[in-house]
């Protein structure tokens, strides 16, 4: 039981010291604006994609 809790402890210690490596790296720049920057274009692909979902578990339910 001691030999888990000290591999669940380094599992542990190791992701987060990757985390807090990762928490310091550089940002990426924004996206620049442009014609397709709107949000209907995204909101339309989310309701296709979750229209298909359903398409797909109907099929399966039936």
């Amino acid at each position: 039981m001691n030999s888990m809790r000290s591999y669940a402890f380094s599992v542990i210690a190791f992701v987060l010291s990757t985390l807090l490596l990762l928490s310091e790296a550089q940002t990426l720049a924004p996206a620049p604006g442009g014609p397709f920057s709107d949000g209907a274009a995204l909101d339309q692909g989310i309701a296709y994609v979750l229209l298909l979902v359903a398409l797909a578990v109907t099929y399966l339910v039936h």
